[in-house]
């Protein structure tokens, strides 16, 4: 049997894979997959560095804000749907590039993990309400009609399994029992060739604060702002996403702009910091440093190792300039 591939853009915060995404992906037949666990959210926009909306409308791009905060990211979330869109990508005869700095998912991916569906607390609270209106058993029969395993499973005055079931159905449009029954993926059949890029702490941190600067000058208070007056609120808490934690602070009048900016830096490069020790422990990749040398060479040493991997580029391989922050 004819083994797929994969390739991989990964590394710590700040030292532009999504750049060099974008190159591989106009370089050779492949499309972007998201795997970075703040990129997924759809109000998530300014201070997750993610590509532009017209950078997604110009190439394929997927899984990029796709969840709505409240809604549950995990990693078995990511193995199901990640795994999905690659084998679909596959189909058209092209390759998955999976760009971003979270490792667990990529793991995820890779090695297979139970699928979690995904949580909505709206949801959960507008079951809850009906269960106490109506009663467990009203819930418990209407889990029977779209999930009759389940619903032999549970007792019907089971009130929280019977809601999860019933959220699980009607975000997913499958029952719960389908969701247990999915076995461990892992794309064991697939050829992955993974690139980790590299940046010296010193310029990583010239980087990082380049970036801080330009998020807020470019909106992410005015961002956070609208996200809290839309009742967004706690399910932005919950993520404890760097930037805009300091954002909610400037607004709340607990942090000053300056000291929002410092704070910041400060985590993103303690964020850094983990992001290299975990790829380097947990993952085996070609690296690629791209301190000081140009962008064109940093794009032409990861097109070589593709090449040399066996991926065959375009016959007119355009080149891309690298573009301004914050990626």
């Amino acid at each position: 049997m004819t083994r797929s591939h994969a390739i991989a853009v990964v590394g710590a915060t700040a030292t532009g894979k999504t750049a060099l995404a974008a190159a591989l992906a106009r370089a050779f037949p492949a499309e972007i997959v998201c795997a970075d666990s703040r990129q997924v959210f759809v109000e998530l926009e300014i201070g997750t560095g993610r590509p532009t909306p017209a950078e997604r409308a110009a190439h394929p791009h997927h899984l990029f804000a796709t969840l709505h905060l409240g809604q549950h990211a995990s990693a078995g979330w990511y193995a199901a749907v990640a795994g999905e869109v690659c084998d679909d990508i596959r189909g058209r005869g092209r390759t998955p590039l999976l760009v971003g700095g979270s490792g667990l998912y990529l793991k995820s991916l890779r090695e297979g993990i139970t699928a979690t569906p995904p949580h909505d607390p709206a949801v959960r609270d507008r079951l809850r309400v009906e269960i106490e209106a109506h009663g467990p058993e009203a819930l418990h029969a209407r889990l029977a009609q779209v999930d009759p395993a389940s619903a032999l499973r549970l007792a019907p005055r089971d009130r929280q399994r019977i809601s999860r079931a019933l959220e699980v159905h009607e975000l997913t449009g499958k029952p719960l029992s389908w969701w247990h029954a999915r076995p461990s993926r892992g794309d064991s059949e697939v050829i992955w060739t993974v690139i980790e890029v590299v940046v010296e702490p010193d310029e990583l941190r010239r980087r990082i604060a380049e970036r801080t600067r330009w998020m807020f000058a470019h909106g992410l208070v005015a961002e956070t702002r609208a996200l809290l007056e839309a009742g967004h609120g706690d399910a932005l808490r919950s993520l404890r996403a760097i930037g805009y934690d300091e954002a909610m602070e400037v607004i709340a009048g607990g942090l000053a702009p300056a000291e929002a900016v410092t704070r910041v830096d400060q985590r993103t490069a303690q964020l850094a910091k983990r992001q290299r020790t975990w790829f380097r422990h947990q993952i085996e990749a070609v690296r690629l440093d791209a301190t000081g040398g140009s962008f064109e060479g940093l794009t032409d040493a990861a097109r070589d190792i593709l090449v040399s991997a066996g991926f065959a580029t375009r016959r007119e391989a355009p080149r891309i300039d690298r573009p301004q922050l914050p990626h």
